[in-house]
């Protein structure tokens, strides 16, 4: 399955490839404060790939707080925030939003609370290691 997701003006746009066709999609809202106050729902498919195309580059704003080990890519002219990178071992892993996808049935999202609060830097850098999509590119404007 391909899926495209875009934030609301489409400056930030991406396709994860989802192999095999999924039954259900998990969506993880996360209790942190940035995600509880931007509504966040984040999945992620190891074995998936995922490029991730900035229009105008300039208009996408990076985030990060906390351990300051993930980066919130925020487009600066609709506030949306479609996708989640995360540098571990000179490797880029993400998560993208299912909030932000386009042509998805809603009905294939299971949805869960995720708290990773107590977790600490080594351990939360595992979880994305086996967890978050591994193939990642990041495009602007279209090309490599």
């Amino acid at each position: 399955m391909l899926i495209h997701g875009s934030c609301h003006c489409g400056n930030i746009a991406f396709d994860l490839t989802w192999e095999p066709d999924p039954l259900e999609i998990p969506a993880r809202a996360c209790d942190c404060t940035f995600c509880t106050k931007h509504g966040g729902l984040w999945t992620s498919n190891p074995a998936g790939s995922l490029t991730v195309v900035l229009q105008q580059p300039a208009l996408v704003s990076q985030y990060s707080f906390g351990t300051a080990t993930a980066v919130f890519h925020v487009c600066s002219r609709c506030g949306i925030t479609p996708v989640v990178t995360s540098v571990i071992d000179d490797h880029l892993y993400a998560v993208v939003s299912v909030n932000a996808f386009t042509n998805v049935e809603p009905s294939l999202l299971r949805r869960s609370s995720a708290c990773f609060e107590a977790e600490g830097v080594e351990s939360r850098l595992a979880r994305r290691k086996h967890n978050w999509i591994a193939a990642v590119r990041i495009a602007a404007n279209g090309g490599s």
